[in-house]
């Protein structure tokens, strides 16, 4: 199948298991990861399935969510025990192998981690983590603008502010912090 052919049947497919506002946050982060992929000269077909992909299981019930992990025998921790919303990711990688027949490792693990980034992540796991935040729907992040130009001008830059913005949003609200997330930070800040 041709990359057009390919990208065409993608974004068909998850206009068909999405909401419309999801869909539409899909359809900016395939179009801002292409993008970046242009500018960091990596494979711009491998971004835009991954970033069409990245919310393949976000529209799933907590429950689905669960029933597939157990199901298939997908690791569950306690804090996405206690916030399912979490786990759309790696449902997500695990919905793309085997229902869009994904089988290249680069775009199931930049599903993966889109959510929580990873330590040592690969550019494609970054580019997907980055148009997740800045694609054109995301309006109201503090220092959006300055996010933005640092993601295409120095990339682990931006990862670090994200995963710094996240943080501090997750303290604010007292929200539960994925230990990967911050793994990732400290990770990156120490480099």
């Amino acid at each position: 199948m041709k990359t057009i052919e390919i990208s065409q049947k993608l974004r068909h497919d998850m206009e068909k298991v999405l909401t419309e506002d999801r869909f539409d946050h899909t359809l900016g982060v395939a179009y801002t990861s292409a993008a970046m992929a242009f500018q960091y000269d990596i494979d711009v077909q491998k971004a835009i399935s991954a970033g069409m992909l990245h919310d393949c299981a976000k529209c799933l019930s907590h429950e689905e969510r669960l029933k597939i992990c157990k199901k298939n025998d997908i690791a569950v921790s306690d804090v996405e025990l206690r916030n399912p919303a979490l786990l759309h990711a790696k449902v997500g990688a695990f919905i793309a192998e085997n229902q869009y027949a994904i089988s290249d490792s680069e775009i199931l693990d930049a599903i993966r981690y889109h959510t929580t980034g990873r330590p040592a992540m690969t550019l494609l796991d970054k580019i997907i983590f980055t148009a997740d935040f800045i694609e054109p729907n995301r309006k109201n992040i503090q220092d959006i603008n300055m996010i933005r130009k640092e993601a295409f001008t120095d990339i682990d830059k931006c990862v670090k502010h994200i995963l710094h913005d996240t943080l501090i949003y997750l303290d604010t609200i007292g929200g539960e912090c994925d230990p990967t997330t911050q793994e990732t930070y400290n990770y990156y800040m120490a480099l």
